[in-house]
C-alpha cells in the first residue's frame, strides 16, 4: 500500500504527482499488463536481449 504524506500548504497537484511517481516505480501496472496474456519464455528472453542490445548501442553512442 502506498502512503503519501501531504505536507502543509502543499498543493494537491504536487502530492498527486509524487503519488504517480511512487506508483510507477513499484511496477504494479506493468506487471498487471504483463499478466493479461501468456508469453512464452523464449519470446520474453528474446525481447530482453533486444532491449539490452538497444540500451548498449545507445550507451556506446553516448560515450564514444
Amino acid at each position: 500500500m502506498l502512503i503519501i504524506n501531504v505536507k502543509e500548504n502543499e498543493s494537491i497537484d504536487k502530492a498527486l504527482k509524487r503519488f504517480k511517481k511512487k506508483f510507477e516505480k513499484t511496477g504494479v501496472l506493468r506487471e498487471l499488463r504483463s499478466r493479461t496474456h501468456f508469453e512464452k519464455k523464449s519470446v520474453t528472453k528474446r525481447a530482453e536481449k533486444i532491449r539490452a542490445a538497444y540500451k548498449q548501442k545507445m550507451y556506446a553512442e553516448e560515450n564514444y
